[in-house]
């Protein structure tokens, strides 16, 4: 079969011929129509990811949307290895492979799946969110946390705050229900401390959610400014989901001060693989899913053929979200 190809950890894919799955007890064999190029599969097909399997020559892919051999379209996710998602075929478990809405077509379906899972298993399964919570975004002009702006008001969030780098696209993101947007400039010489003092002024007025998509120097200040402007013993339940701002040249660690545990009641937990139980990420999948029509919910798409992986696997855009289409 067709598919994309890891030689060895590090490398990036080339498009060429591997062996087709076969069928055994408790597996399903998908003929697969879409997957979307997501931070997960780069890191785990580099061998970086803590979950990676180390096996090559490999399929990478960890989820995609296809049809099983009796006709069945459904999601699936997690393949077996080495058999990933970008190939015309995949391996899977049959509990891991959820059925799709009528409505919903592959290349959003591939497409929504994981930043709609990330952002409802913080808030679900991980932070607890409650109706009228006042939830922060950090990073919140990605693909994934465009999702989680419009899923906390789904959720039924009472102010939504964004916060990012570009001041422009923040603020379009009233469109899809942010309240209030708070840009950062990390770079500049005092642009933590302005970012830390915004934050302060207005968690003054509350604060109870934080999904983090960045960690880093804003996160830093983000968890700074609830020691400092959240009301006494008034817990806030940061969520860290990814760390992009790593690629931005910044690091993956912080150094966290200790007042701002000693003098707040946050709670600091991630939320992903392991953190979170395989079958409650399934069903954070397919409420998701379910909530795509009644919520509205937008994701913009870049559909890219397979045979393009190896001119697109390091330069195809994040949003629009990149799926690859097979064939």
């Amino acid at each position: 079969m067709k598919a994309a190809v890891v030689t060895a950890a590090g490398k990036a894919p080339v498009y060429g011929t591997f062996n087709d799955p076969a069928s055994s007890e408790g597996m399903e064999v998908i003929t697969v129509s879409a997957s979307a190029l997501t931070h997960l599969s780069k890191a785990r097909a580099s061998g970086a990811h803590y979950s990676s399997e180390g096996d090559y020559p490999s399929v990478p892919g960890v989820d995609g949307v296809g049809r099983t051999a009796d006709g069945r379209r459904v999601y699936f996710i997690l393949p077996e290895a080495p058999f990933g998602a970008l190939a015309e075929k995949s391996l899977v478990r049959s509990a891991q492979c959820i059925p799709l809405p009528d409505a919903l077509d592959d290349v959003t379906a591939a497409a929504i799946a994981n930043p709609g899972m990330s952002a409802w298993a913080a808030y679900v399964e991980r932070a607890h969110m409650k109706p009228g919570d006042t939830v922060l975004v950090n990073g919140a002009t990605g693909t994934a946390g465009r999702m989680a702006v419009q899923l906390a008001r789904y959720l039924g969030a009472g102010k939504v705050i964004v916060t990012g780098r570009n001041e422009s696209e923040l603020k379009s993101l009233a469109t899809i229900g942010a309240d209030i947007a708070i840009a950062f400039d990390l770079g500049a010489p005092s642009g933590a401390k302005s970012f830390e003092q915004a934050l302060i002024a207005e968690f003054s007025h509350g604060m109870d959610v934080v999904i983090d998509y960045l960690w880093g120097q804003s996160a830093r200040a983000i968890i700074t400014a609830v020691a400092k402007g959240v009301e006494d013993g008034r817990p806030v339940r940061f969520v860290l989901v990814g760390s992009a701002s790593q690629g931005a040249g910044q690091e993956d660690t912080i150094d966290l001060p200790a007042a701002a545990l000693r003098s707040s009641a946050i709670q600091l937990m991630g939320s992903g693989l392991k953190s979170v139980p395989q079958a409650k990420l399934l069903a954070a999948i397919q409420n998701v899913f379910n909530a795509v029509q009644p919520a509205g919910l937008q994701i913009a798409t870049a559909a890219i053929p397979l045979s393009a992986i190896e001119e697109t696997w390091d330069s195809a855009p994040g949003h629009p979200r990149a799926v690859y289409t097979i064939p």
